[in-house]
This record gives structure tokens, C-alpha cells and sequence, in this order.
């Protein structure tokens, strides 16, 4: 019933930086409104609202500043970066589903001038945080630096197959003006020697602390063909939580490295008419570059093990094997719990984005590995 049901219309984005003056308020309606207007869709008309539960603004307050009409849908994804392409699922099944008509998405973050989410130790305790943060594991790249070294231990993966990570979706922001590191190179020399944030991962393994606000709307395949932009259709949608699921660290199941992308991956194909040997360009989360292999695993770009080998040669860069993260993705464009890979990716299939893919038709975006996340095939 979802697959191709509904299309991404508009698209929408305030600027990046390390600090802006506005509210998330203001950021969340400007993007909004923005992906409005590049759909050609009056305020009044949206229906549906969907965002994440970490989002400081609510639909209320949205609908009101943007000048909404009655809404009868709406709903909030958990777990941070893995809820992003869920937010675009949701839409897409109560567009399917006849309990909306027009659904916004929509990411509002002030992270970079904002605090930190684990400095407030007193709420960090509940379960599962009883079981990590008394050790040692503070934030997220302590976790993710465990993974890292478990994957390098079975695997055999190095700090220059991180590099290959980090590199492509720098290449790409390089080309981009509206990333952050637009026109700032990186070498390998610069990354091999930048301190350590949480060992084996450096400086350069971690995403950025922006301020900034995306959009994207929603419509029925049917009224896509009337709006301003050209459609990009939800294929297929898929959320993801294994069993005995620990955030990020995995410790109860039988095997840590087969996280949440693994179970999401086998929803998602089972429910598109084309596999991974079919995707042209994939937007795939990247808070931290060890999450690009065990994702290019997960989602079946590779076997168990080989996602370190697969970024070799040149495989991520345009005219690679799978060009990645053409905007520069959470690492180099901008990290706002992974929504800019939404938009990237309907840009790819629009063919406006600055790193095109030539002819692509196929995209897939992927939220969080490691938390219980979600994915989205988007196709022109």
C-alpha cells in the first residue's frame, strides 16, 4: 500500500553554523515554510505533522506560527538520529492511508550553541544508562569507539579505511555552500594526527555540532504530479529494532555488530521491487565514520565483515561503487540528527544537488545505526 503511494514534493532549509542567533522555534517554522514553498502548498493546507520525540518544538506551535488548518495527524519518532526517515514513513502511510492529505517533517536543533544532551548527569541514570555511564561511557562516541575497536579486532579494519569515510563526505561538502566545511579540505595527514575524542576515533570520525532546521512535505502520488517540483516518490519505508537491542553498545545480543540497520534492511528490501546492487546514491547516517561499514553490511551493500574493504578505491566517491553523503552528510555538511540526508537524497533524484550522480533514479537514506533506527528507498 506505501510503495509509491506518496512522493516528497518540497524541501526546505535554514542556513548551517556552528552558532545562529534565532530561537529553534523560528528555525523549525522557516524551514517549513520554506519546503512550502518549494512544493507550491499553502500553509493552510497542511494536515499532518511529524518530527522527533528529541524535537524542542512541538506541532502545536508550529501550526500555529506557520498558519496550518486542522490537523488530524500527527506523531514524533524516538531514538534521536535513528528517527529521521521514520518521520517520513509515518507521513507516508497516513498519506496512504487517507488520514491526511499535506505532512510536514521537519528537524529543529540548536546543538551547536545549545548544551550538550549528557552533561545533566541526573537524568542519564534510568535504564540502560545504569549500565554504562558509571564506567566510563559518557557519551555517544564512547560508545560508538567501543564498536569501532570490536569491529577493527574481528575484522581487521583500520584507521585509513575510518579516513575513507571522513574523506568522501568531506570531498563532497567541499562542494557544497551550504555545508560547514565548504572549500576546507582534509588530508590524511591532517586526520592521522587530530587529537583523539573518544580512541580509536579522532577528531575527524565525528559529526559536527550545528544549528540549523530542515523540512520536507509530503502529498498522494496523484497530487505530486501537480506540484511546482519534480516528485520524488517513497518506495519503501522500515523501522528497526533487533531483539535484546542495547543502545549503541549492543551488549545483550548474541552479536553486537549486527545492530539495528540489519533488522530494518530485511523490512525494507522485502517491500521495494529493486535490492541494494540496484541503489545509485545512498545518503547513510554518519555521526561516526565506523557507522558507514557496519551500515554498508546492514543494508546489504557488502557481506558480514567487508564494510571496511568496501570504502577502498574510491567505492564512496562519485563515480565509486556507491557515491555517499553527496552533501557532505553529519560529518562534513551538517549534524542535525541526520534530516539533511533526507533532503539530499530528494535532491540527487531531482538532479540538483552539488555533487550530482549522473542519471540517478535510486536513492537510499538511512537514519542511526545503533539505536533503534529507520530507512527510507526513495526513487524518481
Amino acid at each position: 500500500m506505501l510503495k509509491d503511494a506518496t512522493a516528497i514534493v518540497g524541501i526546505g532549509q535554514t542556513a548551517f553554523a556552528r552558532q545562529l542567533p534565532e530561537t529553534e522555534k523560528a528555525l523549525a517554522c522557516r524551514a517549513v515554510l520554506a519546503a512550502l514553498d518549494d512544493a507550491g502548498i499553502a500553509p493552510s493546507e497542511v494536515d499532518a505533522f511529524a518530527s522527533y520525540t528529541m524535537e524542542e518544538t512541538d506541532e502545536v506551535e508550529v501550526a500555529k506560527a506557520i498558519g496550518a488548518g486542522d490537523v488530524t495527524f500527527f506523531s514524533k519518532v524516538g531514538y534521536g538520529g535513528g528517527g529521521s526517515c521514520a518521520t517520513v514513513g509515518h507521513l507516508a502511510a497516513a498519506v496512504a492511508t487517507g488520514q491526511a492529505s499535506v505532512g510536514v517533517a521537519w528537524r529543529s536543533r540548536k546543538r551547536g550553541s545549545g548544551p550538550r544532551p549528557w552533561k545533566n548527569t541526573a537524568v542519564q541514570l534510568p535504564t540502560p544508562g545504569q549500565w554504562t555511564r558509571p564506567f566510563g561511557l559518557l557519551r555517544p562516541a564512547d560508545e560508538i569507539g567501543m564498536l569501532a575497536r570490536r569491529y577493527m579486532h574481528e575484522y581487521g579494519a583500520t584507521r585509513d579505511h575510518l579516513f575513507n569515510v571522513a574523506l568522501a563526505c568531506r570531498n563532497r561538502a567541499n562542494q557544497n555552500p551550504a555545508a560547514i566545511m565548504y572549500e576546507r579540505p582534509l588530508t590524511r595527514e591532517m586526520y592521522m594526527t587530530s587529537r583523539w575524542i573518544s580512541e580509536p576515533l579522532c577528531l575527524f570520525d565525528n559529526c559536527l555540532e550545528t544549528d540549523g532546521a530542515l523540512a520536507c512535505v509530503i502529498v498522494s502520488a496523484e497530487r505530486a504530479r501537480d506540484c511546482r517540483r519534480k516528485p520524488v516518490y517513497v518506495h519503501a519505508a522500515a523501522q528497526g529494532l533487533p531483539a535484546q537491542h542495547h543502545g549503541m553498545v549492543n551488549y545483550w545480543n548474541d552479536d553486537p555488530l549486527s545492530g539495528p540497520a540489519w533488522t530494518a534492511a530485511r523490512h525494507l528490501w522485502k517491500h521495494a521491487d529493486f535490492g541494494p546492487q540496484d541503489v545509485d546514491v545512498a545518503q547513510i547516517y554518519d555521526a561516526f565514520t565506523p557507522l558507514v561499514p557496519l551500515s554498508l553490511e546492514g543494508y546489504g551493500f557488502c557481506g558480514r565483515g567487508e564494510g571496511a574493504a568496501f570504502t577502498e578505491g574510491g567505492a564512496l566517491e562519485i563515480g565509486g561503487r556507491l557515491p555517499l553523503n553527496t552533501g557532505g552528510g553529519g560529518l562534513s555538511e551538517a549534524y542535525v540528527h541526520g534530516f539533511n540526508l533526507i533532503t539530499e537524497g530528494v535532491k540527487q533524484l531531482r538532479g540538483t544537488s552539488t555533487a550530482q550522480v549522473p542519471d540517478a533514479a535510486t536513492c537510499l537514506v538511512t537514519a542511526g545505526e545503533g539505536v533503534p533506527t529507520s530507512a527510507v528507498l526513495l526513487r524518481a
